[in-house]
């Protein structure tokens, strides 16, 4: 009896637990779901705990549940930021050399806290945060003061330190016992060694620079060898870790690609050729068009024509990775430019030839494939988690409403509520 009795308490104390979960209806005018590029109008989506249980039409109240009404809003995932550097702020303010070499760490973490918020605010529940350019292993840090409620900010995929060959990145600082370095020297055997002991202290992604310059003025010139790009992921694949590979060169993208990269981070001077390689081995582009729209801006352009040739160029690879069919990625490399203005990214995807839909897609199913958490996040769909955005207006046909935010949730959780003034 004592057993039955105590199986009984049981029983009911788990109902009870399970009957305390916050069960949410969310009424906006209209559902994106991440996977399909129309828009669903009149869907609603029901959340329970941290996850979507149902999502369509006429979806009926549950009892206690809590009625949540977007008039005029699309309801969809939580944006994806691809390339993002939450340990950087804009170039304009500071350089990217006095960054690494004259603010000191906690105030890069600092700054790192109030970057995450502003993401997050921003519709952006996720992140895929590739190196922290000298601030070492913070992000490691930052991401679990996230995760444990300690301060408000996206899921983070992070990269730690990232990867670089000796000699060739920086800052130069004209003497060698004063440099720092924004990413850890390796080559050859030991390259697979520091990828191990990145993997150890938390990178969730391995980051190589596949090409870069020597000098300060040069141009940039392919650094590992195809050999040393494939010895790291298989490593890294045997640890459960992507590779992403920064090139911009033909050369760094073409060894990159063949040696297992899941993808490569800006593609500046793609050829068609390549990028038809990187469709054929299934390597996603990760374009970064609003770094080089930010950068030329700081240097003086005004958006008139004529364009600066980094910003031609960067238009006419773009081209011919949409032409190629190349899968792309959403991440504008954002710290070079301000966090939260991620969507800077989406509308020059949209300007520059994407359909609105497809960059939606990009930013949430796309890259939640690309980045491998499709079973989690990117899509609304039941039993995925409820990181979910309302933005005013159709973001399927104008990509500028994404910036209109009335509500971010992230794990069925409202952290940005709507204004019910509206």
């Amino acid at each position: 009896m004592r057993f039955l009795a105590l199986l009984l308490a049981c029983f009911l104390f788990a109902g009870h637990a399970a009957a305390a979960e916050p069960v949410l209806l969310l009424r906006p005018a209209r559902v994106f779901d991440g996977l399909a590029p129309g828009a669903h109008e009149g869907w609603a989506v029901l959340v329970r705990g941290d996850r979507i249980v149902a999502a369509g039409p006429d979806l009926a109240a549950p009892a206690g549940v809590r009625v949540i009404d977007l008039p005029g809003t699309t309801l969809m995932p939580g944006m994806i930021e691809g390339h993002s550097h939450l340990f950087l702020h804009p170039y304009n303010e500071a350089s990217w050399d006095d960054q690494v070499l004259k603010e000191p760490s906690a105030l890069r973490t600092a700054r790192a806290v109030n970057h995450a918020r502003a993401t997050l605010m921003a519709g952006f529940t996720t992140v895929r945060d590739l190196g922290t350019e000298g601030a070492g292993y913070a992000d490691v840090g930052l991401k679990q003061a996230i995760e444990q409620g300690i301060v408000p900010g996206p899921r983070m995929l992070v990269a730690t330190r990232a990867l670089v060959a000796s000699g060739s990145y920086g800052p130069k600082s004209g003497d060698p016992l004063l440099a720092a370095q924004g990413a850890e020297e390796a080559d050859g055997d030991a390259l697979v060694a520091a990828a191990r002991r990145q993997i150890g202290a938390g990178a969730e992604v391995v980051k190589l620079y596949g090409d870069y310059r020597w000098r300060p003025g040069e141009d940039s010139r392919p650094t590992y060898s195809e050999a040393e790009i494939a010895a790291v992921v298989e490593a890294a694949r045997a640890a459960g870790r992507p590779v992403a590979v920064h090139a911009s060169t033909p050369e760094g993208m073409r060894r990159a690609i063949l040696g297992g990269a899941s993808t490569i981070e800006h593609g500046n001077g793609g050829t068609p050729e390549i990028f038809r390689l990187m469709k054929e081995k299934g390597v996603a582009l990760c374009p970064t068009l609003a770094a080089t729209d930010a950068t030329s801006r700081y240097r003086g352009w005004n958006g008139a024509a004529p364009e600066p040739p980094a910003v031609a160029e960067k238009k006419k690879s773009f081209a011919a990775a949409l032409a190629a069919g190349t899968p792309i990625c959403m991440g504008g490399d954002v710290g070079v430019y301000a966090h939260g203005d991620n969507a800077r990214e989406m509308e020059l995807m949209a300007a520059w030839g994407m359909r609105p839909a497809d960059v939606l897609i990009a930013a949430t199913g796309g890259n939640a494939r690309i980045f491998g958490l499709a079973d989690r996040l990117g899509a609304v769909r039941p039993g995925l988690l409820a990181d979910l955005i309302a933005v005013e207006g159709d973001p399927t046909r104008e990509i500028g409403a994404v910036r209109r935010v009335r509500m971010v949730m992230k794990g069925g959780v409202v952290v940005k509520a709507p204004d019910p003034a509206r």
